[in-house]
């Protein structure tokens, strides 16, 4: 038996306002331009230009007699039409700008990707055309390169492609007879495209560099002794090929100056970064001084057409001739207003957000801005600067985040300037990119014959004054992109 219940609860939900501002928040400069731009064509009532000097209240004053102050606006009878949010505000009649807002909040921000020139497909399709294949074979080839990755690899397993040539052709094709097609094409250019591994991908190039004195060895240590080179374990292929160590560094920096990504930076491929950053904010140091500026020079200032106000105070005003068209009229301008409305207070209130949260940051970091020294970062989370701002964290977050600043020494992004903090054996709060940086810089001049492991590091870093544990380093390291002794190793 179904039981009714009636149950009371409070649910916050976001409003429209809010919903816009966060959306504001998250958009850099260069995404901002093209929003305004976009709602400026959606929105007739939105115009570009500074509002009048004029109060609303003197605009008010100087309407026709048949305009109403907000005390004659309210009804005097049950069936006077009052205008409020309420009225078109509701699940079935919401504004356009917030359905896009709504279905846009769990989506990921990509770029829109474009291409330039000749695709890959397109470049080996070509040359497969040059080639003398039978009918058959053509259509396998096809098939083959259309399954070549970015990278320029065949990751497909050739009875897989069988099934589906079996499947989409109806041809019964054999492992075998794929794959000499497949050797067909991977004499194509660039050289390695088609390769099923990276064994396979540097033993075709190798194939084509014959002008080398150390190409037979390096083909040889590729080919017999791959696991070993791979671990960088050169005494012990150096012994099975009986070859002196000048001999085995020319192999290997034969070996090592192969492009183990043949098709990795196609100039045909789809582009899908930007390869310029326009800065939200600028920095500069004057004298011991710091200007802050905000760069928003393309942002225009934003206002209410003043004759789509005066229209809907007229028609809101005119209330004995109201009939179902005009009040669907009414609540179309009023709608349109208030969507203005609501945008110019979001732009606004944007810039401010940005701005104190930047200010927040400079003060913070004070020392890095004026010298551009990377150890003068000070510890800084995103609380430190919530606090000091006196916004939310997850405000602070959105505003960090695809933003970035120009300084004397360069741009870098706002999230470059948030770190955790480490204590010295002194008791003193430094920065862990101070810590990384001195990482670095002791890998960097290590001796490559014996490199640094992360305990050895750990015991350098102690003796200066840092105590950090090895899978710290060891975490320090990842993050610095770096990989271990091992692979590090040279001769």
């Amino acid at each position: 038996m179904l039981k009714q219940q009636l149950q009371q609860k409070l649910q916050q939900r976001l409003s429209p306002q809010q919903i816009q501002l966060i959306r504001m928040l998250e958009l850099p400069v260069t995404e901002l331009e093209e929003r305004v731009k976009h709602e400026m064509e959606e929105n007739p009532t939105l115009e570009e230009g500074k509002e009048p000097s004029a109060s609303n209240e003197d605009i008010n004053d100087d309407t026709s007699d048949g305009s109403l102050s907000n005390e004659d606006e309210s009804p005097s009878t049950e069936d006077s039409f009052e205008l409020s949010l309420g009225d078109y505000m509701t699940e079935d009649d919401i504004p356009d700008y917030k359905l896009r807002e709504m279905n846009e909040r769990d989506e990921k921000r990509e770029e829109i990707p474009f291409a330039t020139g000749e695709s890959l497909n397109e470049y080996l399709l070509n040359q497969l055309g040059l080639q003398n294949l039978s009918e058959r074979d053509e259509k396998i080839g096809e098939y083959i390169i259309g399954n070549i990755d970015d990278d320029g690899y065949l990751r497909r397993d050739l009875n897989a492609i069988a099934d589906d040539l079996m499947f989409q052709t109806g041809q019964e094709v054999q492992a075998d007879e794929i794959e000499s097609v497949l050797k067909t094409i991977q004499a194509f250019d660039p050289a390695g495209v088609g390769a099923r591994t990276l064994k396979e991908c540097l033993l075709l190039q190798l194939e084509r560099n014959k002008k080398e004195d150390s190409t037979p060895i390096a083909e040889s240590i590729v080919k017999d002794h791959f696991d070993e080179f791979t671990r960088k374990h050169y005494e012990k292929i150096a012994r099975s090929l009986n070859i002196d160590e000048e001999t085995l560094k020319n192999a290997i920096h034969e070996i090592t100056s192969l492009n183990p990504k043949p098709c990795g930076n196609w100039e045909g491929t789809i582009e899908t970064s930007m390869n310029q950053v326009s800065p939200d904010f600028t920095v500069e140091a004057v004298n011991g001084d710091l200007i802050l500026g905000m760069n928003d020079r393309n942002i225009p200032d934003l206002r209410i057409n003043r004759q789509y106000a005066e229209m809907f105070q007229n028609y809101s005003a005119n209330k004995a001739n109201q009939n179902s068209q005009m009040r669907d009229t009414i609540t179309f301008i009023k709608q349109k207003l208030d969507s203005a409305q609501w945008f110019i207070d979001a732009i606004q209130q944007r810039h401010e957000t940005l701005r104190r949260t930047m200010e927040a940051i400079i003060v913070l970091q004070r020392d890095f801005f004026l010298t551009g020294d990377e150890t003068a970062l000070h510890p800084m989370i995103l609380k430190d600067v919530a606090e000091r701002a006196g916004y939310d964290i997850s405000t602070i977050s959105r505003v960090s985040n695809s933003k970035y600043v120009q300084t004397n020494f360069g741009i870098y992004p706002l999230k470059y300037f948030f770190s955790e903090s480490l204590k010295t054996n002194k008791g003193e709060d430094i920065s862990t990119r101070e810590v990384k940086k001195i990482m670095k810089e002791h890998i960097d001049s290590e001796d490559k014959r014996h490199p640094l492991t992360d305990e050895e590091i750990a015991v350098i870093l102690k003796k200066a004054g840092y105590i950090i544990a090895r899978r710290t380093i060891a975490k320090y390291r990842e993050q610095l992109s770096i990989p271990v002794a091992r692979l590090r190793k040279e001769i």
